[in-house]
């Protein structure tokens, strides 16, 4: 649709376009038979636990979520009357057993605009690519295009594996290349996904974070974000927002106030046809101990923002859960939730 006469919600009653596809104030879905064009799955080293189709309008799959009923021909459970998730609703991806991810549609929200993309070699602590991405709800087709950007950008990771000059430095730089080259196929995989005449592009945030022979190398674009969690010592944030309310934190305006003002997740900086640049900021460090790498998009940070309160929490809950990653990053997940799950919520997880 190109026209973009207003109109109205039937769910809210907010001012929305004809060429809106969902509500921006309540996620409601304005136009349930038009399906976004369908991308095909990158191949990848690893495969996530299922597969996600691109397409947003895939068919739902059983049993239902609520009760466990069978889902009957039209998406509805037939016990409960529950309407059936789809698999880009929630999905996990376990490549290895020390690292694991989990992408929720959280409550509020209709569709999941999240991505998650990650791989790792089978040794603990060895190899592992974190990849996130958050679709711009405002942005048309943006849960189409974060996961394809995300695939894309884990396929550049996994096919390069560069040592530098053998110095740790060389080693640093050659990382953090391959981490750019990877956030420009992901906002590549952007503009792919992208109607030409499109009035509102898709567009979404970038954080990758990448361990490779005991260094980690983080970049993003937006404002999902990636932390070192150590066990014995204080938490790191390894990115920097970019954003409204992390331009305000820069000026001196406490954190808690810049992050609850009316344009608090107003980004500066994504994917996309209209992007003004898409080159990550990246931070690298060398892990000195054990400790968690996360990897999430607004969906968990909007509820404990500060590095060490996350720490805290993201230490507790694997406690209660074995120290598994996929239990716990399904925890966060339902955490999120429990707090109101205003928005979508990914976590990815690596232990070191």
């Amino acid at each position: 649709m190109t026209s973009t006469t207003q109109t109205v919600c039937p769910n809210c009653g907010g001012q929305v376009s004809e060429a809106d596809r969902f509500c921006e104030a309540c996620g409601a879905e304005l136009n349930p038979t038009a399906a976004a064009p369908a991308s095909p799955a990158l191949d990848t080293d690893t495969e996530p636990t299922v597969e996600i189709s691109t397409d947003p309008a895939a068919e739902p799959v059983g049993p239902c979520r609520s009760c466990g009923g069978a889902i009957g021909a039209e998406g509805y459970c037939e016990t409960c009357g529950t309407k059936a998730s789809k698999p880009r609703d929630h999905f996990d991806e376990h490549p290895a057993p020390w690292v694991a991810g989990v992408c929720d549609r959280g409550i509020r929200h209709s569709r999941n605009e999240d991505a998650l993309a990650i791989a790792a070699d089978a040794e603990p602590g060895s190899r592992a690519l974190l990849v996130v991405c958050d679709g711009v709800s405002s942005s048309l087709d943006s849960d189409v295009a974060s996961l394809a950007a995300a695939r894309a950008a884990r396929e550049v990771l996994v096919a390069g594996h560069a040592q530098g000059i053998g110095t740790e430095s060389s080693h640093s730089n050659a990382i953090v290349a391959r981490l750019k080259a990877a956030a420009d196929a992901a906002n590549d995989a952007v503009l792919d996904n992208t109607s030409p005449d499109s009035p509102n592009p898709a567009s979404c945030t970038f954080v990758a974070a990448v361990l490779e022979d005991g260094l980690l190398v983080a970049g993003a674009v937006g404002d999902s974000r990636a932390y070192w969690f150590p066990d014995e010592d204080e938490a790191v944030a390894l990115t920097v927002d970019d954003s409204w309310a992390a331009e305000l934190i820069a000026t001196g305006i406490p954190r808690a106030e810049a992050e609850s003002g009316p344009h608090a997740h107003a980004i500066t900086r994504w994917l996309g046809k209209d992007a003004p640049d898409h080159t990550p900021r990246t931070t690298t460090l060398r892990p000195a101990g054990p400790g968690w790498i996360l990897v999430c998009s607004d969906g968990l940070w909007n509820y404990c923002s500060e590095a060490a309160p996350l720490a805290d929490l993201v230490r507790q809950t694997a406690a209660a859960h074995g120290g598994e990653p996929l239990a716990t990053a399904s925890a966060l997940v339902d955490w999120a939730n429990a707090q109101g799950g205003q928005d979508n919520i990914t976590v990815a997880l690596a232990r070191l």
